[in-house]
């Protein structure tokens, strides 16, 4: 089996990137609004390790990297930062749970670290920022190389 040619690809990881930026960015706010604090305290009472630095790291994942997420743009480096929060909250939050949300389990996280984990591996498509740069990049290397050319 094929995967899907352009443009429905491309629209298919627009669609993925808006869903996920979209769900990290509420995950992110809403621990905004909590405050460092806030998340600090309870990333301690789970027993999560440098609870103030450990919450930091999220909350920017969540919020800096949904919004990355959402525009296309170092797509590799939030899907594998989501990834990573992720893996941690399964670890501290949800291991030995059901698989459930509504019971505490794991799907959400699980869902999330594989959709970013998707991203990361076949890059945010070309309705993206990531595409524009190199596109740039491109025609940046091409002019370059037809300058040189003129000059030998």
């Amino acid at each position: 089996m094929r995967p899907l040619p352009a443009p429905a690809s491309d629209i298919a990881l627009l669609i993925s990137r808006i869903l996920l930026g979209v769900v990290l960015v509420a995950h992110g706010v809403q621990k905004l609004g909590r405050g460092v604090g806030g998340v600090s305290e309870g990333f301690s009472g789970m027993g999560i390790p440098l609870p103030t630095l450990s919450a930091l790291f999220v909350m920017t994942v969540e919020t800096l990297g949904g919004i990355l997420l959402l525009a296309g743009a170092a797509t590799t480096v939030a899907g594998l930062a989501t990834v990573v929060t992720m893996v941690g909250a399964y670890l501290f939050a949800h291991l030995g749970i059901t698989v459930f949300v509504s019971d505490g389990g794991w799907e959400l996280v699980g869902v999330i670290a594989a959709l970013a984990l998707a991203l990361a591996a076949t890059g945010p498509g070309r309705f993206s920022v990531d595409h524009l740069l190199a596109a740039r990049r491109r025609a940046t290397a091409v002019t370059r190389d037809r300058a040189a050319a003129h000059r030998a």
